[in-house]
């Protein structure tokens, strides 16, 4: 990780009211009276309407459209002339929470909180001497739903054993973990609450650099709903701040200079409209404090990370299955390249989208879906908002010549089926998960119990190792992770396991359980 850098509604209008002259004041009370039980009353009516046949939604936008359709009456919002920021400022705290996540005495992340959000109270919480006591840590959180769902960093909620949510009117509640993307450092969780004001996702396309943006969260724990005002300063920064073992990371951060600190990640970052544009994550200090740079992950990109956490669990990462880079003066003259600009594609995958569409090493790719692209990050954005099974058009110059082509995304399993959240489960030292699509396929079985993480242990003791796949247990057919756990309950003395080595050997084990 670079050191510079460190993760991290309007009022109601009110109508002057006119009596008029023949009109006595018994009986202009008479009407308002009638008229506010009549209101209420269709109040009443349309709310429970409402509740009553309130359909299904798998997408935060579909939640946020229903909503707004039956409330909101301003479609047409102008900014007002000037630079005013109360609209959105008015728009948005309620939107924006706090969140303490806590950590007890057995967690790693008690002794290696990460910096952006290391904070204590000052009153003792940090362990000192290395003592492996209970810890705490702040951030914020952006209410993307009127039913409780929040979104916010990854890092602010990792590993925690308890999230505790304090909304702006300071209500508190525990929430639970929906899913997370450490890819994209972002994560969804959930209060058990109803009617709370959100924050409207906005386009994070049309914002400009040079345009006003508002930061608002809850810097240094203490200071709860902040709003600092700054610019967009840069769009599609990489700072390679974020680091995945398979290299799928995705940073395509919008960069502005309103002031964030330790507490402002996961806050929100909104236009004039009061819209979310962006999830502030991190910020450029050689202190640990605003030094006058910080970055958001897109909406756009939340969005997407949201609906796929809200549906499935996990993220439909889609790939389009090449190794890529950015084109600059050196390159071209390496290359003897016409032109310096776009994306340089390395190599490509077998197999791939982009195989099967026909890329080549060589090809410079300078449009997806018709946006152009300049930068790897804003390649790998535009990329990363898909799903498996989407098709993307691509736009790519060869030997002097611009093509388009339609290739098909596919998951890291190599095919375009959505990927189901991964149940991990620990007993005995191992780790163990469901074996993916691909490798049932791959081995010719139907199911088993594959070994994720091998630490010292029983399972270990028997000769088991990482990439093993359990597929019987004493004959009895091993189908998943979780059957494998219910059947050790009640495992005593001598047992055979069965299963599939990593390079396809079948393999026996005895050992006395």
């Amino acid at each position: 990780m670079d050191d510079r850098y460190q993760l991290l509604q309007p009022s109601p209008f009110l109508s002057p009211l006119i009596v008029k002259n023949n009109m006595s004041v018994r009986q202009f009370i008479f009407g308002i009276i009638l008229a506010a039980l009549l209101g209420g009353g269709a109040a009443v009516s349309i709310m429970k309407f409402l509740e009553e046949d309130s359909p299904a939604y798998k997408t935060f936008n579909q939640k946020q459209n229903v909503q707004f359709s039956n409330f909101l009456t301003d479609t047409n919002f102008v900014v007002p002339e000037g630079i005013n920021f109360i609209y959105a400022a008015e728009k948005v705290k309620a939107g924006v929470v706090f969140i303490r996540s806590s950590y007890n005495g057995n967690s790693d992340k008690s002794d290696n909180l990460n910096p952006f959000e290391e904070l204590y109270d000052y009153f003792g919480d940090r362990p000192k001497n290395g003592q492996r006591g209970p810890s705490r840590s702040s951030g914020s959180g952006v209410i993307v739903s009127g039913d409780g769902y929040i979104a916010t960093n990854n890092h602010v909620i990792e590993d925690a054993d308890k999230i505790e949510v304090t909304l702006d009117d300071n209500r508190m509640y525990e929430a639970k973990v929906v899913g997370t993307d450490p890819t994209t450092d972002l994560a969804l969780i959930k209060i058990n609450a109803t009617d709370l004001p959100f924050v409207e996702f906005g386009d994070s396309d049309e914002i400009y650099v040079g345009e006003w943006v508002l930061a608002v969260g809850n810097p240094f724990g203490t200071l709860t709903s902040t709003v600092t005002a700054g610019i967009v300063s840069a769009k599609a920064r990489n700072i390679n701040i974020l680091h995945d073992q398979n290299n799928r990371q995705i940073e395509a951060f919008i960069q502005t200079d309103a002031a964030v600190n330790q507490g402002n990640s996961g806050g929100a970052l909104v236009n004039l409209k009061g819209q979310l544009v962006g999830i502030n994550t991190a910020i450029a200090t050689p202190t640990g404090s605003y030094a006058g740079y910080s970055f958001a992950v897109p909406a756009s990109l939340v969005q997407k990370v949201m609906n796929d956490l809200l549906e499935f669990g996990t993220v439909q990462r889609a790939l389009l299955g090449v190794s890529i880079r950015n084109v600059d003066a050196i390159l071209a003259k390496d290359e003897g390249l016409d032109l310096v600009e776009g994306v340089y594609v390395d190599g490509v995958a077998r197999e791939s989208a982009a195989s099967e569409a026909g890329l080549e090493p060589g090809d410079i790719i300078v449009e997806i879906n018709g946006k152009r692209v300049d930068k790897v990050a804003e390649l790998q954005e535009l990329v990363a908002r898909n799903r498996p099974g989407d098709e993307v058009k691509v736009t790519y110059w060869r030997d002097g010549e611009i093509n388009k082509v339609s290739a098909t995304l596919r998951n890291i399993d190599g095919d375009t089926e959505f990927i189901t959240k991964r149940v991990e489960v620990e007993m005995e030292g191992a780790v163990f998960a469901n074996p993916s699509k691909r490798m049932l396929e791959e081995f010719g079985i139907s199911g088993g119990a594959l070994v994720m993480e091998m630490g010292p242990g029983k399972w270990s003791d028997a000769g088991l190792s990482e990439g093993f796949i359990i597929t019987s247990i004493d004959h009895e057919k091993i189908v998943s992770a979780e059957q494998l756990h219910a059947i050790m309950q009640e495992k005593k003395g001598g047992i055979l396991i069965e299963g599939i080595q990593p390079n396809g050997e079948q393999a026996f084990y005895g050992y006395g359980w």
